[in-house]
This record gives structure tokens, C-alpha cells and sequence, in this order.
């Protein structure tokens, strides 16, 4: 009996990592993963509202990051709430995650991975990453993995120790799609 042969995915030779942050604890997640990644692989980091719209060749991992707002993706109403919280300036003052998910094409092969950032409360439901990947999904990338990294609060801070977890995960997401 003929076993048709496993088609066999490109090696990832590249990663491009897109996040939205209003307080900057996002943003401190995607270059810890970001450094992960970067240990093997040649990485983009952008916010979100300078990432590129189009993605294309098998050879990329895109990693999409947010914050969880309202137990998923932000909104124009969420971010508007959080944005009035912060002192200072908002990392992230343009579109949010969600609606460069709806806009962005990607290319064949591409693979996806995703994370959020979440207050450490056990009755929160709810994550911004799980529904990024299924948006990634619904535009064809492959499943790479999801991850949280948990705040204190809302404004913050990450909790000890967050961004160095987002360090290991960028390297085992590197390691993962290099296999």
C-alpha cells in the first residue's frame, strides 16, 4: 500500500511581529519576544499601526500581539477608555489589532502566532490572543501557537518575571517552526 508523502512547509527564514499597546506592557512583551525570536531568526518589529498590509512568502512567521480588552480584541470604544487612563501618551493612538486583522492579506504558508496581555484574575474570561489566532487562521496562516502574559492591573505593571517568559516563548516559537 502507497503512503502519499507529508508535504513538508517551508523553513521559516524570517519573523515580522505586529502589537498593539495603549500602556506600553504589550509593547514590552513583543521586544522580549521579539529577542527570542531573534536569536535565530532575522525579526520586524512593528505597532500595529506602522505594520505592513500585505505578507507574503511561506517563509515568515507573523506574530500579532494586543492587549485584552473586554474579554477579546480591543475596540474603538475599549481603546478610547484605556487611552483616557494613561498618563502620558498611549503607546498605540491609530487602529487597534482587530482592525489591521481585518485589513492585512497574507500569503500562502504563512505561519501565525499570537499573544495578549491580561490582568491576572482567575473569574477574567476572556483573551485577545485566542481570538487573533482564530482571525489568523480565517486568513489562511498556519497555527504557530498563543500565549498570555499577565499584568497587575490594567495599566500594569507586567508581573516579575513576564517578560522574560515572553523571551523563552519567542525562542521555542522560533525553534517550533524551524523543526
Amino acid at each position: 500500500r502507497l503512503v502519499p508523502a507529508r508535504r513538508k512547509e517551508p523553513r521559516v527564514s524570517r519573523a515580522v511581529v505586529v502589537y498593539e499597546s495603549i500602556f506600553g506592557n504589550t509593547q514590552a512583551v513583543a521586544n522580549a519576544v521579539a529577542a527570542g525570536l531573534g536569536e535565530t531568526l532575522p525579526v520586524e518589529v512593528h505597532e500595529v499601526s506602522q505594520a505592513p498590509t500585505a505578507l507574503e512568502g511561506a517563509d515568515v512567521l507573523l506574530v500579532v500581539g494586543g492587549p485584552t480588552h473586554a474579554f477579546s480584541l480591543s475596540r474603538p470604544q475599549t481603546r478610547d477608555t484605556a487611552r483616557a487612563q494613561v498618563p502620558g501618551e498611549p503607546v498605540s493612538r491609530g487602529i487597534g489589532l482587530r482592525e489591521w486583522l481585518e485589513s492585512v492579506r497574507l500569503g500562502p504558508g504563512i505561519r501565525g502566532a499570537a499573544f495578549d496581555t491580561r490582568i491576572n484574575k482567575s473569574f477574567v474570561p476572556g483573551s485577545a490572543a485566542k481570538a487573533a489566532q482564530k482571525r489568523l487562521r480565517h486568513l489562511g496562516a498556519l497555527p504557530a501557537g498563543t500565549e498570555s502574559f499577565w499584568v497587575a492591573d490594567m495599566g500594569g505593571p507586567l508581573l516579575p518575571g513576564e517578560v522574560e517568559r515572553a523571551t523563552d516563548w519567542g525562542r521555542d516559537l522560533a525553534a517550533g517552526v524551524q523543526a
